[in-house]
């Protein structure tokens, strides 16, 4: 029994350092937005394309935010109201007078949601066919609860110009103020960069592809090559679909399942030869509140089970891989002392060590108590439960409900 034991606490103890030493230094928390130099020698026309689903109480700060971009080209902001119930138009037109740029704003009124559709994506095509007439150069794709910093939109042209990038993208910084935000919201950008290691993302030569949907920088010509919107309209992780289409990696299903199992490259991919961009950013931040577990959890459940294409072997695959991962190393540690095998017990604390070292940047990137790094393991506990949830909701025909909406698979 206690060589079995030993054997499972340092397989987790050489996943780690595989992890660490080979997967794309994801644990950094780089690059970021606000580190590059912004030089622009040309300004390209930007549409900004907004859907908002009842925003009415964001909207103050965050469309405010998007109208006064100190970026000196020319730039309009197409906000499409998605049959929303709390005035979100009115609001939105008494914004833009309130900062004297109603000339920039055009408000959309959403048409019924056709049949394959995700709400979301549906908003987001009406908001692009209206801007499409002023002919744009890029397109700006952002959500109605991001405030953005005042050079966000200058910054991410400069960056989209100078490495000719078909798309930039930035993780905004989520909004982490109550005690459930500090112990599961870091935990979630950490997850979604060991997923998608950035520095793999943005080099070409890589398959892996993501991009974060509150804030993409898309060139329209890209757009076009990859026939709009409509490619990717039923998709639920609707920015790493974005992503994956204008990179060319082909498969938009790549999920938690998939990085669990270390299979971020599938062999049936084609060679990809476009630039795209993903960044943190420090001072563009998401308002969207998660005060209590339920809140975290639903955002969660909504699409986990999506990530692993409805696959009932890949989530057994993603609760084992977890497991090993995440909870075998304190595990380790606590049966070793019990059973007062030191060799256990010192690979089980090793290892968690070296996970808190690695989620530890993250942390600190939050502004969060370094106690917090050490509840990796809890953490991955509960991301597993949602997971688990996910299932169930999408086996009872509640998958994927945002907003008054439930998409079916």
């Amino acid at each position: 029994m206690g060589a079995f034991i030993l054997g499972i606490t340092l397989l987790s103890l050489l996943i780690w350092l595989g992890l660490l030493t080979l997967r794309g230094q994801f644990w950094r928390v780089d690059p970021q937005l606000e580190a590059v130099e912004v030089v622009l020698t040309s300004l390209p026309k930007v549409c900004v394309v907004v859907p908002a689903r009842n925003e009415a109480e964001l909207l103050p700060i965050t469309l405010r935010s998007l109208l006064l971009q100190d970026y000196p080209g020319e730039f309009h902001v197409f906000l499409v109201d998605d049959h929303s119930t709390d005035g979100t138009a009115a609001f939105a037109e008494g914004v833009a007078h309130a900062v004297d740029k109603a000339q920039q704003l055009h408000i959309i009124s959403s048409v019924s949601l056709p049949p394959g559709w995700s709400g979301k994506l549906w908003a987001v095509e009406q908001g692009i066919q209206n801007a499409t007439k002023l002919a744009p150069d890029y397109f700006f794709l952002t959500d109605a609860d991001i405030e953005h910093d005042v050079n966000n939109l200058r910054r991410l042209v400069a960056q989209a110009e100078q490495e000719d990038l078909d798309l930039a993208s930035i993780m905004v910084k989520l909004r982490c103020q109550s005690f459930w935000e500090k112990l599961l919201i870091p935990a979630f950008v950490f997850f979604f960069q060991k997923l998608y290691p950035f520095r793999w993302v943005n080099n070409p030569q890589n398959k892996t592809a993501a991009a974060a949907g509150g804030s993409i920088l898309i060139r329209t010509t890209a757009l076009e090559r990859i026939g709009g919107i409509s490619a990717i309209r039923q998709a639920l992780i609707d920015d790493c679909a974005l992503a994956q289409a204008v990179k060319g990696t082909g498969d938009w299903g790549l999920g938690i399942g998939d990085w669990e199992r270390g299979n971020n490259t599938p062999s049936s991919f084609p060679t990809p030869s476009k630039k795209i961009w993903l960044g943190l950013s420090s001072l563009t931040r998401s308002l969207r509140p998660y005060p209590s577990l339920q809140t975290i959890w639903d955002m969660v459940a909504r699409t986990a089970y999506t990530q692993l294409n409805y696959s009932p072997w890949l989530l057994l695959g993603t609760i084992v891989a977890m497991t090993l991962i995440y909870l075998v190393p304190p595990l380790g540690l606590l049966i070793g002392a019990l059973l007062g095998n030191q060799l256990i017990a010192l690979t089980g604390l090793i290892t968690w060590l070296l996970m808190t070292l690695a989620y530890f940047p993250t942390v600190r990137f939050y502004r969060c108590s370094f106690v917090f790094a050490f509840s990796l393991p809890a953490i991955a506990f509960l991301y597993t439960l949602m997971t688990i949830d996910s299932a169930f909701r999408h086996w009872q025909g509640r998958g994927g409900a945002w907003k008054g909406r439930v998409y079916p698979s």
